[in-house]
């Protein structure tokens, strides 16, 4: 299993073993991680699953891809590590990733 770090708005830290080939958001959703919406269920028509990776992991993980650029556009509070959940895959590679939940979702 894959380790991530959720931390919340509070700065509650939750860190949490993810299967790989999921998604963070689906991991996050699994183990009722406060601050993550996902109302459109990752299909990445929404924000509602919008965190900051923490600087450290943000040239580790794939770039974020046109269509999840656009929907950030309708993110709270967007900040240059922003990326939606829903598009970031649990893999070894990102075994250690730490994220945190914006104060509220867009």
């Amino acid at each position: 299993m894959v380790q991530i770090t959720f931390i919340d708005s509070t700065g509650q830290s939750r860190t949490i073993a993810g299967e790989e080939g999921s998604t963070v958001m689906e991991t996050a959703l699994k183990n009722s991680v406060p601050g993550i919406e996902a109302e459109c269920g990752g299909a990445c028509a929404c924000a509602t699953c919008h965190v900051y990776v923490d600087d450290a992991w943000a040239g580790k993980i794939p770039a974020a891809q046109p269509m999840e650029e656009d929907m950030l556009d309708f993110a709270f509070d967007v900040r240059p590590t922003s990326r939606l959940s829903c598009q970031i895959r649990v893999t070894a590679a990102v075994d250690g990733l730490v994220v945190s939940t914006p104060e509220r979702q867009g």
